[in-house]
């Protein structure tokens, strides 16, 4: 059944897929090129009731397809222009102090785990370049950091590809 957990805990991806059907995936359609739309507007659009829609969008928040909604900011608006991207290869032991400094870095907008010769990807953003090496300087009390200065941004940030039935 979608959404069900398997007693391991984990939702596999065909519960997931099977939670796209058509009504979903034009409910989806709907939301990623307007997420802003009222319930109503989203129900008169679809072909359906507002109660309707509303529960579906719910079971779809409540099943982990739909993560959250977000507002963006452009970061320069908020004094913060220089945005970087920092690879961070950690010394012995200190992954989880890394984790949690990301977490208590506001300027830390997004943290990834990654492979290779480093462990983390953090996405940054500082009012200046001293402001930035502040921020790195935290950083570098647990492993090597290399940071790349984001000089544009020639594909911006957009939703995932909603996946069409057939």
């Amino acid at each position: 059944m979608p959404g069900k957990s398997r007693p391991n805990g984990r939702e596999t991806f065909t519960d997931r897929e099977r939670a796209l059907d058509e009504v979903n995936v034009r409910l989806l359609t709907e939301l990623h090129d307007d997420p802003r739309l009222s319930m109503s507007e989203l129900a008169r659009r679809v072909g359906m009731s507002a109660p309707a829609v509303t529960e579906r969008v719910q079971r779809l928040e409540r099943d982990g397809v739909i993560t959250g909604f977000r507002m963006e900011v452009d970061p320069a608006a908020l004094g913060m222009p220089v945005a970087a991207l920092v690879r961070i290869r950690p010394g012995p032991g200190q992954l989880p102090k890394i984790v949690a400094a990301a977490r208590n870095t506001p300027q830390v907008v997004r943290c990834f785990r990654i492979t290779g010769e480093d462990c983390f990807l953090l996405e940054v953003h500082a009012p200046s370049i001293g402001e930035l090496e502040e921020l790195l300087d935290g950083f570098l009390l647990f492993g090597q950091t290399t940071t790349s200065i984001v000089v544009s941004e020639p594909v911006p940030r957009r939703p995932l590809p909603i996946p069409h039935r057939r």
